[in-house]
């Protein structure tokens, strides 16, 4: 895996907005929040199209993405927001521009498809972390988790008050997100490829039931079969949440791998920054995952 060099303060991140529209108050707000952080901010004019639901036509939202990742003044991409509309552009990305621009890639929520795709196509390290407009109501925990990702990454995140589902330990590629959206590219070719990988979880207003469906949909198509871990994040809004824990067992006991909850990460009051398409031991004893 390809990771780009810790950004510095004064480095200029571009915003795209590859899923839905979004409200522009809460954007100039995030944008507040990383220019009051030390970056610069550049906004290009496209992705205050609208289309739908959608912040303008498919093409408009990719090219955004591939200008960003070809412009040599740009350092690093973050999402304007999630919603609905990543797994749109897939098609019209320019996997060869992203492979050869390695830059720090931002988003969580319906950008997982954009993350799993960097890096499945690519090879690059990507970051599951805020989004712009969520920066208008994020903890200081979120936002300083986010500052460090980019200037000076960690190596260890202690997991408080985890729930052990599983014990043990393992090393693998830190990989995953938002379950509803992973289980959306099952049967593209853009599904993802989970070999070796420590799976991240979470999502937000989907019932147990439906939380349930989706990881057995993705278990049955053989996606969990080399996987070497699995934590979750946050399930946030999620109707009968006390029965996922249940449902975690049923569906990863037979793999006889460690299984951790409890991360602060996805939809929950914290979000930290995760990067994502990098080595990471977790060791459930320790309470602990680490990058290595």
């Amino acid at each position: 895996m390809k990771r780009s060099n810790p950004l510095k303060p004064g480095s200029t991140l571009g915003v795209c907005a590859p899923s839905a529209r979004f409200d522009i108050e809460k954007l100039n707000t995030g944008i507040q929040v990383l220019e009051k952080n030390g970056f610069k901010v550049k906004i290009p004019s496209p992705i205050f199209e609208k289309k739908r639901y959608l912040a303008g036509d498919d093409l408009q939202r990719a090219t955004v993405v591939n200008h960003l990742f070809s412009d040599p003044d740009i350092d690093g991409i973050i999402c304007a927001r999630g919603g609905f509309g990543a797994m749109r552009i897939l098609p019209f990305l320019d996997w060869e521009v992203i492979k050869k621009n390695p830059k720090p890639f931002i988003g969580f929520s319906d950008n997982t498809a954009i993350l799993l795709s960097i890096i499945n196509k690519t090879g690059n390290m990507v970051i599951h972390g805020p989004n712009v407009v969520s920066f208008a109501s994020d903890q200081k925990e979120t936002i300083d988790s986010f500052v460090k990702a980019l200037l000076d990454p960690v190596d260890k995140i202690d997991i408080f008050n985890p729930q052990i589902i599983k014990q043990g330990k393992c090393d693998g590629i830190l990989m995953g997100g938002n379950i509803a959206t992973i289980s959306h590219l099952i049967g593209t070719k853009f599904q993802p490829e989970f070999k070796n990988a420590v799976l991240l979880l979470e999502d937000i207003g989907e019932p147990a039931y439906k939380i349930d469906r989706m990881l057995t949909q993705m278990k049955m198509a053989g996606m969990f079969e080399k996987i070497k871990g699995v934590i979750t994040g946050s399930f946030e809004n999620c109707e009968n949440n006390e029965y996922i824990e249940e449902i975690l067992i049923e569906i990863f006991d037979e793999l006889n791998i460690p299984v951790l909850s409890g991360l602060d990460a996805g939809h929950g009051q914290i979000n930290l920054s995760l990067r994502m398409g990098v080595k990471i031991g977790m060791d459930t004893s320790l309470q602990r995952i680490n990058w290595g």
